[in-house]
Protein backbone atom coordinates (compact mmCIF):
# COMPACT_ATOMS: atom_id res chain seq x y z
CA UNK A 1 0.00 0.00 0.00
CA UNK A 2 1.10 3.59 -0.59
CA UNK A 3 2.82 5.47 2.21
CA UNK A 4 0.18 7.94 3.66
CA UNK A 5 -0.57 10.09 6.42
CA UNK A 6 -3.13 11.76 8.32
CA UNK A 7 -4.43 14.54 10.06
CA UNK A 8 -8.10 13.84 11.98
CA UNK A 9 -9.87 16.57 13.36
CA UNK A 10 -13.29 14.65 13.93
CA UNK A 11 -15.11 11.94 12.89
CA UNK A 12 -17.62 13.84 11.36
CA UNK A 13 -16.31 16.03 9.11
CA UNK A 14 -15.47 15.75 5.54
CA UNK A 15 -12.14 14.26 4.38
CA UNK A 16 -9.52 16.17 2.05
CA UNK A 17 -7.21 13.95 0.02
CA UNK A 18 -4.30 16.12 -1.69
CA UNK A 19 -2.38 14.19 -4.59
CA UNK A 20 0.88 15.42 -5.16
CA UNK A 21 2.60 15.44 -8.94
CA UNK A 22 5.46 13.81 -10.68
CA UNK A 23 8.71 13.96 -9.57
CA UNK A 24 7.49 15.41 -5.61
CA UNK A 25 6.01 13.96 -2.85
CA UNK A 26 3.81 14.55 0.27
CA UNK A 27 6.00 17.50 1.33
CA UNK A 28 4.65 19.67 -1.02
CA UNK A 29 1.68 20.30 0.67
CA UNK A 30 3.46 21.66 3.85
CA UNK A 31 1.89 24.51 3.46
CA UNK A 32 -1.70 23.96 3.75
CA UNK A 33 -1.61 21.60 6.69
CA UNK A 34 -1.75 23.92 9.06
CA UNK A 35 -4.94 25.80 7.74
CA UNK A 36 -6.59 23.26 6.10
CA UNK A 37 -6.17 21.03 9.31
CA UNK A 38 -8.48 23.96 11.23
CA UNK A 39 -11.92 22.59 8.79
CA UNK A 40 -11.51 19.15 7.71
CA UNK A 41 -9.42 15.51 8.34
CA UNK A 42 -6.83 15.78 5.88
CA UNK A 43 -5.00 12.37 3.93
CA UNK A 44 -1.96 13.07 2.48
CA UNK A 45 -0.57 10.38 0.15
CA UNK A 46 2.92 9.16 -1.37
CA UNK A 47 2.61 8.10 -5.23
CA UNK A 48 4.20 4.79 -5.95
CA UNK A 49 7.35 5.74 -6.00
CA UNK A 50 7.94 8.53 -4.42
CA UNK A 51 8.59 10.08 -0.80
CA UNK A 52 7.83 7.20 1.66
CA UNK A 53 6.56 4.73 -1.14
CA UNK A 54 9.60 3.30 -1.80
CA UNK A 55 9.14 -0.38 -1.35
CA UNK A 56 10.58 -3.39 -3.37
CA UNK A 57 6.31 -4.48 -3.56
CA UNK A 58 6.58 -0.97 -6.21
CA UNK A 59 9.07 -2.64 -8.60
CA UNK A 60 6.96 -5.29 -9.85
CA UNK A 61 5.53 -2.58 -12.49
CA UNK A 62 7.19 -2.28 -15.79
CA UNK A 63 4.85 0.04 -17.30
CA UNK A 64 2.44 2.43 -15.65
CA UNK A 65 -0.66 3.45 -16.56
CA UNK A 66 -3.27 6.11 -14.78
CA UNK A 67 -5.47 3.44 -13.68
CA UNK A 68 -2.60 1.14 -11.63
CA UNK A 69 -1.85 4.94 -9.85
CA UNK A 70 -5.54 5.43 -9.26
CA UNK A 71 -6.47 2.28 -7.87
CA UNK A 72 -3.80 2.58 -5.47
CA UNK A 73 -4.67 5.73 -4.57
CA UNK A 74 -8.90 4.02 -3.75
CA UNK A 75 -7.09 1.13 -1.69
CA UNK A 76 -6.00 4.12 0.16
CA UNK A 77 -9.10 5.34 0.97
CA UNK A 78 -10.53 1.86 1.18
CA UNK A 79 -8.21 0.92 3.90
CA UNK A 80 -9.00 4.44 6.09
CA UNK A 81 -12.94 3.65 5.22
CA UNK A 82 -13.09 6.88 3.88
CA UNK A 83 -16.24 6.49 1.63
CA UNK A 84 -15.83 9.59 -0.80
CA UNK A 85 -13.60 12.90 -0.30
CA UNK A 86 -12.59 16.15 -1.64
CA UNK A 87 -9.62 15.69 -3.76
CA UNK A 88 -7.18 18.32 -4.51
CA UNK A 89 -4.00 17.92 -6.38
CA UNK A 90 -1.40 19.60 -8.19
CA UNK A 91 0.22 19.27 -11.80
CA UNK A 92 0.38 15.56 -13.01
CA UNK A 93 -1.74 15.34 -9.83
CA UNK A 94 -4.43 16.70 -11.21
CA UNK A 95 -4.94 14.09 -13.97
CA UNK A 96 -4.70 11.05 -11.64
CA UNK A 97 -7.78 12.71 -9.84
CA UNK A 98 -10.07 13.61 -12.57
CA UNK A 99 -9.05 9.64 -13.87
CA UNK A 100 -10.06 8.66 -10.65
CA UNK A 101 -13.41 10.70 -10.48
CA UNK A 102 -14.14 9.23 -14.67
CA UNK A 103 -14.17 5.65 -13.07
CA UNK A 104 -15.05 6.70 -9.16
CA UNK A 105 -17.19 9.53 -9.23
CA UNK A 106 -18.86 8.52 -6.00
CA UNK A 107 -15.74 8.97 -4.49
CA UNK A 108 -15.19 12.39 -5.03
CA UNK A 109 -17.21 15.34 -3.35
CA UNK A 110 -15.42 18.09 -5.26
CA UNK A 111 -12.13 18.40 -6.74
CA UNK A 112 -9.77 21.14 -6.68
CA UNK A 113 -6.74 20.86 -9.54
CA UNK A 114 -4.11 23.80 -9.06
CA UNK A 115 -1.76 24.02 -11.84
CA UNK A 116 -3.99 21.67 -14.08
CA UNK A 117 -3.04 19.77 -17.02
CA UNK A 118 -5.94 19.49 -19.87
CA UNK A 119 -3.55 19.67 -22.92
CA UNK A 120 -0.23 20.11 -23.80
CA UNK A 121 0.36 22.55 -26.11
CA UNK A 122 2.92 22.65 -29.01
CA UNK A 123 6.25 22.71 -27.13
CA UNK A 124 4.55 20.57 -24.37
CA UNK A 125 3.95 17.86 -27.34
CA UNK A 126 7.89 18.71 -28.19
CA UNK A 127 9.25 18.36 -24.49
CA UNK A 128 7.34 15.29 -24.10
CA UNK A 129 8.50 13.89 -27.39
CA UNK A 130 12.00 14.96 -26.46
CA UNK A 131 12.11 13.26 -23.08
CA UNK A 132 10.56 9.89 -24.91
CA UNK A 133 13.90 10.20 -27.02
CA UNK A 134 17.01 10.95 -24.41
CA UNK A 135 15.10 9.18 -20.99
CA UNK A 136 17.83 6.18 -21.98
CA UNK A 137 20.57 8.28 -22.64
CA UNK A 138 20.82 11.52 -20.46
CA UNK A 139 20.24 11.31 -16.43
CA UNK A 140 17.19 11.82 -15.77
CA UNK A 141 17.61 14.62 -13.16
CA UNK A 142 19.20 16.48 -15.92
CA UNK A 143 16.03 15.81 -18.19
CA UNK A 144 14.26 16.91 -14.96
CA UNK A 145 15.77 20.37 -14.23
CA UNK A 146 15.39 21.06 -17.88
CA UNK A 147 11.27 20.42 -18.01
CA UNK A 148 11.07 22.27 -14.79
CA UNK A 149 12.85 25.61 -16.21
CA UNK A 150 10.78 25.32 -19.01
CA UNK A 151 7.79 24.81 -17.35
CA UNK A 152 8.12 27.29 -14.69
CA UNK A 153 10.84 29.45 -16.22
CA UNK A 154 11.00 32.84 -13.80
CA UNK A 155 13.10 33.96 -11.03
CA UNK A 156 9.79 34.00 -8.81
CA UNK A 157 9.23 30.77 -9.70
CA UNK A 158 12.87 29.70 -8.33
CA UNK A 159 11.42 28.13 -4.76
CA UNK A 160 8.67 25.88 -6.46
CA UNK A 161 11.28 24.73 -9.20
CA UNK A 162 13.93 24.04 -6.69
CA UNK A 163 11.77 22.04 -4.52
CA UNK A 164 10.68 19.92 -7.29
CA UNK A 165 14.01 19.35 -8.03
CA UNK A 166 15.07 18.68 -4.97
CA UNK A 167 12.13 15.90 -4.54
CA UNK A 168 12.87 14.55 -7.86
CA UNK A 169 16.80 13.82 -6.70
CA UNK A 170 15.22 11.04 -4.61
CA UNK A 171 14.03 9.01 -7.76
CA UNK A 172 15.52 6.07 -8.81
CA UNK A 173 16.45 6.36 -12.58
CA UNK A 174 14.28 3.51 -13.15
CA UNK A 175 11.49 4.83 -11.61
CA UNK A 176 11.84 8.22 -13.00
CA UNK A 177 11.85 5.88 -16.35
CA UNK A 178 8.32 4.35 -15.58
CA UNK A 179 6.45 7.34 -14.75
CA UNK A 180 7.38 8.22 -18.35
CA UNK A 181 5.79 5.61 -20.15
CA UNK A 182 2.82 7.83 -19.17
CA UNK A 183 3.10 10.02 -21.83
CA UNK A 184 1.91 7.81 -23.95
CA UNK A 185 -1.11 7.51 -22.82
CA UNK A 186 -1.82 11.36 -21.54
CA UNK A 187 -3.02 12.56 -25.22
CA UNK A 188 -6.44 10.72 -25.87
CA UNK A 189 -6.88 10.28 -21.83
CA UNK A 190 -6.43 14.57 -21.56
CA UNK A 191 -8.92 14.99 -24.79
CA UNK A 192 -11.50 12.76 -22.99
CA UNK A 193 -11.43 15.10 -20.17
CA UNK A 194 -11.52 18.30 -22.30
CA UNK A 195 -14.74 16.72 -23.98
CA UNK A 196 -17.03 15.13 -20.66
CA UNK A 197 -18.02 16.90 -18.30
CA UNK A 198 -18.07 14.84 -14.90
CA UNK A 199 -20.47 16.96 -13.30
CA UNK A 200 -18.62 16.90 -9.79
CA UNK A 201 -17.92 20.83 -8.66
CA UNK A 202 -14.50 21.44 -9.74
CA UNK A 203 -12.37 24.47 -8.95
CA UNK A 204 -9.23 25.12 -11.40
CA UNK A 205 -6.70 27.37 -9.62
CA UNK A 206 -3.78 28.36 -12.11
CA UNK A 207 -1.27 30.96 -11.86
CA UNK A 208 -1.09 33.73 -14.45
CA UNK A 209 2.53 32.84 -15.80
CA UNK A 210 1.29 29.51 -16.01
CA UNK A 211 1.33 29.53 -19.84
CA UNK A 212 2.12 26.43 -20.82
CA UNK A 213 -1.53 25.31 -19.34
CA UNK A 214 -3.40 28.18 -18.11
CA UNK A 215 -4.80 28.87 -21.86
CA UNK A 216 -6.24 25.20 -22.35
CA UNK A 217 -7.84 25.51 -18.77
CA UNK A 218 -9.49 29.15 -19.53
CA UNK A 219 -11.34 27.56 -22.64
CA UNK A 220 -12.39 23.93 -20.69
CA UNK A 221 -13.76 25.75 -18.11
CA UNK A 222 -16.59 27.90 -21.04
CA UNK A 223 -17.48 24.55 -21.69
CA UNK A 224 -17.89 22.92 -18.32
CA UNK A 225 -20.73 23.87 -16.31
CA UNK A 226 -19.58 21.91 -13.05
CA UNK A 227 -16.32 24.43 -13.36
CA UNK A 228 -15.08 27.15 -11.55
CA UNK A 229 -11.43 28.95 -12.99
CA UNK A 230 -9.56 30.89 -10.12
CA UNK A 231 -6.40 33.03 -11.43
CA UNK A 232 -3.82 34.11 -8.88
CA UNK A 233 -1.89 37.16 -10.48
CA UNK A 234 1.84 36.46 -10.59
CA UNK A 235 1.76 33.12 -9.96
CA UNK A 236 3.60 30.37 -11.88
CA UNK A 237 2.61 26.22 -12.05
CA UNK A 238 2.83 25.52 -8.76
CA UNK A 239 0.46 27.88 -6.93
CA UNK A 240 0.20 25.94 -3.68
CA UNK A 241 3.89 26.53 -2.95
CA UNK A 242 4.21 30.41 -4.39
CA UNK A 243 0.92 31.58 -3.43
CA UNK A 244 0.59 29.71 -0.57
CA UNK A 245 -2.35 32.54 1.46
CA UNK A 246 -4.57 33.07 -1.58
CA UNK A 247 -4.69 29.31 -2.39
CA UNK A 248 -5.39 28.33 1.33
CA UNK A 249 -8.14 30.84 1.31
CA UNK A 250 -9.62 30.08 -2.52
CA UNK A 251 -9.57 26.50 -2.10
CA UNK A 252 -11.08 26.41 1.79
CA UNK A 253 -13.66 29.26 0.62
CA UNK A 254 -14.93 27.15 -2.05
CA UNK A 255 -14.97 23.23 -0.22
CA UNK A 256 -17.39 25.46 2.39
CA UNK A 257 -19.91 26.61 -0.31
CA UNK A 258 -19.74 22.66 -1.75
CA UNK A 259 -20.46 21.55 1.56
CA UNK A 260 -23.03 23.96 1.88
Amino acid sequence: MLHFKTYEKGPGLPWVTFVHGAGGSSSIWFRQIREFRKHYNLLLIDLRGHGKSKSPIYEKLKRYTFEVIGDEVIEVLDHLKIASTHFVGISLGTIIIREITERYPERTRSMILGGAIMKLNVRGQVLMRLGVLLKSVIPYLLLYRFFAFIIMPRKSHRESRNLFINEAKKLYQKEFKRWFTLTAQVNPLLAFFRINDCGIPTLYIMGSEDYMFLPSISRLVRNHESSTLFVIPDCGHVVNVEQPDIFNRQVIGYLKEVED
